[in-house]
């Protein structure tokens, strides 16, 4: 599994050389106030890229570990607390409720 990992990582660092190569031209972005900005086109795509990128990346991150909290969460009191219903010493629920 480490070797696909790496050879994805590899595979996307070489597209994005390729891609830098092929479209090393300068850009005009028109920002506020009349500004402009000169920038390479492959800078502006990666910057777009991470902007995009990484407040998702942050939410989901944050979301499985709120899920994996309140999984443990459960784990750990069904373990103090094994439920037995089929436990014969035990009274009906409606008998343990009036007691």
């Amino acid at each position: 599994m480490q070797f696909l990992k790496t050879l994805l990582w590899v595979i996307l660092i070489v597209a994005l050389v390729v891609f830098t190569i092929n479209n090393w031209v300068p850009v005009s972005v028109k920002l506020w106030g009349g500004l402009l900005l000169d920038t390479k086109l492959p800078m502006l795509v990666i910057v777009s890229f991470i902007a995009g990128f990484v407040p998702l990346f942050i939410i989901y991150k944050t979301i499985i570990w709120r899920l994996k909290r309140k999984i443990l969460t459960l784990e750990t009191g069904t373990s103090r607390q094994p439920l037995r219903m089929d436990d014969p010493s035990m009274p009906p629920p409606a008998e343990r409720s009036a007691a």
